[in-house]
């Protein structure tokens, strides 16, 4: 579902992602791991078409991003850190707005407190103004649109961070669950422990390659912290 073919970006003679070689299959949930500036973000911005690549390509569903942007957007959803809403409309409004704004135009207001129900948000907090909620309750409106949007492919950028440990709980049980429905997720994280948790395989990246993979399955949490520390030290 997601490809990266010998990926590279450089700014200005510095490499920040250097021969990307990386598949997500439908379903599979691949965290990627790594200090700043190693090269995490830029491979969402990648994906995203936010920034043209150097070299290689980026594929989403077989397309090629750079060549047909407009078409792989349909296929995408995309979290970042602070997920971008309007403060002064409630979320209800917001899931309409983006759902629409993604030719998604035949939802009922009952269909779209359906999207909220699933991923926890009850209709008196749909109908509330976005900026009376919490971040994790931001999130869970991400979440809410990839579902309305009937996303293949999700793109997460520090989701969790700045999350209590309940929010980020509940978050990662969505992922889950959108991996459950076939959906393939590429998220960047710090937390390691999550990682472990929500992954079905984790990558570790340092000075912008891809040093390191492992399904999350074979490995134990101490596993994963001992191989990162390793990997981290010069």
């Amino acid at each position: 579902m997601l490809e990266a073919i010998n990926l590279s970006k450089s700014y200005n003679g510095t490499t920040a992602l250097d021969s990307l070689n990386l598949k997500i299959a439908p379903g599979e949930v691949f965290c990627l791991l790594g200090a700043n500036g190693a090269g995490k973000t830029t491979t969402i911005n990648l994906f995203l078409n936010f920034i043209p690549p150097t070299s290689g390509t980026a594929t989403i569903k077989g397309l090629d991003v750079t060549r047909q942007p407009l078409e792989t957007k349909k296929y995408i959803a995309y979290i970042p850190e602070q997920v971008m809403l309007y403060r002064n409309l409630s979320g209800l409004e917001n899931l309409e707005y983006f759902t629409a704004l993604a030719g998604k135009v035949h939802y009922s207001k009952t269909e779209l407190l359906g999207f909220f129900k699933q991923v926890g948000l009850p209709q008196e907090i749909a109908e509330k103004r976005v900026s009376t909620y919490s971040k994790g309750m931001r999130q869970k409106v991400g979440i809410a649109i990839a579902l309305a949007k009937k996303a293949e492919a999700l793109l997460l950028d520090e989701p969790t961070s700045g999350l209590d440990p309940k929010a980020s709980n509940e978050f990662a049980n969505l992922l889950k669950e959108m991996s459950r429905r076939g959906v393939a997720i590429l998220m960047t994280t710090h937390d390691l422990f999550r990682a472990k948790e929500t992954g079905t395989r984790v990558g570790i990246m340092k000075h912008g390659k891809l040093v390191a993979t492992m399904l999350t399955a074979e490995i134990g949490h101490a596993d994963l912290e001992r191989i990162y520390l390793e990997h981290m030290h010069d």
